[in-house]
């Protein structure tokens, strides 16, 4: 009020006030409510007093020491008469029972300014307040104030939500909540920096998103169904803020998600070439340990997308890991004419070699089954490690009978798979020699290359 010493002389309005803001302490709960929301009022003289700050600090030291009890009576509570709780042992009683949750101050503090709010949170976090119960409280604030705000309170109230979430311990949050925050995002033009702020909290959890979480319908004014560019900042963010933190667990479970996404958007006609193609290679290849669901997804691509060029698609289909697709993947792909004749070629050999090294490691086996001293080689160490005391290594024939018929079995079922193989690779170099011959001259040569694995 501008009571200064050169107009009131030595007693003076200012030097009161700071006085009774040193028995802060000594105030009720409803009281230190009060001077919060006249602060509040004049807000530029309590900041440069310095009394916003103490009172603050009084709030959330209150806080801070009476942990999930309220200390007194609140202003929103029926029984709130602005008295301690000594002085009325029923109310007392009511109290206890009504705010015996860790959100008992949530409603009081709601009805500050955002400013005042980004203040308390900063100082919540400097006195090591809980952070799981300040996220709480913000998510609290933001659907408080939104039943009454205009849109450009509701803008401001958002970053101020927004900036104190991302101060936070990422953990702190769940990943459902930050999608209801986004959902309202998107109606509201916030500022850029708040965006981005939003985005990487979430692309930091994305390992715990769920497919109706990614399903965000595209920005209006455009023709695809879903906003892909969104997912892949998502993914961005994942990569980048994960760091040391990305464990192949996490990396797969987001793999697992992505196929899911992409199998969902791939049906979309308007989805552009290089936004599918971003999909696909936007996470490394040891993210995944199967590529089926990723070819079946890029099938039903091509197949709406049927006017892509051959350059387009064989761009996409690089990104493909053959190794890891399996087999009925490869009989397919060889045989899908979406496909092209370069990929059903590279499907086949790779198939090929997978049967090459299956057969080779069977005979390896059966090799070694068949010597009787590799045999009871092994039998002998396994005998030492129950305890024998004696090692016996035979030289001579191998005995199947009797206790042997398990081993006899098992060598008859090895015998089985290599024949079955055997037919199976015969069978895939007739389907690739008929492939050859309506392929062009370049793909000939590549399947004279070859090596043909049952001759």
């Amino acid at each position: 009020m501008e009571m200064s010493k050169s107009v009131s002389g030595n007693c003076n309005l200012l030097e009161k006030t700071k006085k009774c803001i040193e028995e802060l302490g000594y105030w009720t709960w409803p009281d230190l409510l009060v001077a919060l929301k006249h602060c509040q009022e004049m807000q530029q003289v309590a900041t440069s007093s310095g009394i916003l700050e103490k009172c603050l600090d009084s709030i959330v030291g209150r806080l801070a020491i009476t942990g999930e009890a309220s200390p007194c009576a609140s202003t929103s509570s029926p029984d709130s008469s602005g008295l301690r709780l000594s002085c009325d042992t029923r109310s007392t009683e009511s109290l206890k029972n009504s705010f015996s949750r860790a959100n008992w101050w949530f409603e009081d503090l709601s009805v500050l300014s955002p400013n005042l709010v980004e203040m308390l949170v900063k100082s919540m976090v400097s006195r090591k307040y809980n952070q799981v119960i300040i996220s709480r409280f913000l998510l609290y604030y933001q659907k408080s104030k939104f039943f009454t705000a205009s849109s450009d309170e509701k803008r401001q109230v958002l970053e101020i939500v927004i900036d104190g979430l991302y101060t936070l311990d990422p953990s702190c949050i769940s990943c459902k909540s930050l999608f209801g925050v986004l959902r309202v995002v998107l109606n509201l033009n916030i500022s850029k920096s708040s965006r981005n702020k939003l985005e990487c909290m979430i692309g930091s959890q994305m390992d715990q998103a769920t497919l109706d979480n990614l399903l965000i319908p595209s920005p209006y004014g455009t023709s695809c169904l879903y906003d892909v560019n969104l997912v892949l900042r998502f993914l961005k963010a994942f990569l980048r803020e994960g760091g040391w933190r990305l464990s192949p667990t996490r990396m797969k479970k987001v793999a697992s998600l992505m196929d899911l996404y992409i199998a969902e958007v791939a049906p979309d006609p308007f989805l552009r070439f290089s936004k599918f193609l971003a999909l696909v290679v936007a996470l490394p290849d040891s993210a995944r340990d199967c590529w089926d669901e990723l070819y079946h997804a890029i099938d039903v691509y091509l197949e709406v997308h049927a006017g892509l060029s051959e350059e387009e698609k064989l761009k996409i289909c690089c990104a493909l890991n053959y190794e890891k697709l399996s087999s009925d993947a490869c009989v397919h792909l060889s045989q899908n004419a979406k496909f092209p004749s370069k990929s059903s070629v590279e499907a086949l050999f790779s198939q090929q070699l997978k049967l090459k090294n299956l057969l080779q490691g069977t005979k390896n086996s059966k090799s070694d089954m068949d010597s009787p001293c590799k045999l009871n080689e092994t039998r002998a160490k396994a005998k030492k490690g129950e305890g024998s005391e004696q090692i016996v290594l035979y030289s001579g024939r191998l005995d199947i009978s009797g206790d042997n018929e398990n081993l006899r079995a098992h060598l008859q079922g090895m015998q089985w798979r290599v024949i079955e193989l055997e037919k199976l690779c015969k069978k895939m170099q007739a389907q690739m020699a008929k492939l050859m011959k309506s392929k062009t001259p370049t793909t000939h040569s590549t399947a004279r290359s070859l090596p043909r694995l049952c001759s």
